[in-house]
């Protein structure tokens, strides 16, 4: 078996299916999805090379209404349902994350 290396240090899955169904949801506009204003809040650069991983996945299958579900690496036992228009920082702040290079 080969590996790959990897910088992260931590991995956010985010639902794509709830994301979709919000119609984005989140950053100034409220048309941003979960997963997109967490890069741009975090300064995290897609691929293996950032020094966190966002990974938008298929279905996590708990489909909550208004809301996208979240699962941190760090703490897999805890899911995290991130209501429609919460601020991005209240987000970061919760799921307990840092800023690139911090």
């Amino acid at each position: 078996m080969k590996t790959v290396h990897s910088d992260w240090a931590n991995t956010i899955l985010v639902c794509k299916k709830c994301s979709k169904k919000l119609g984005g949801g989140f950053g100034p506009k409220g048309k941003t999805p979960l997963a997109r204003a967490l890069r741009a809040e975090l300064g995290v650069r897609k691929g293996r090379k950032g020094a966190l991983g966002i990974v938008e996945v298929k279905c996590l299958g708990v489909c909550p209404r208004g809301s996208v579900t979240v699962v941190n690496g760090a703490a897999p036992g805890e899911w995290a349902l991130v209501r429609e228009g919460v601020p991005v920082a209240t987000v970061v702040d919760e799921l307990g994350l840092k800023p690139d290079g911090e």
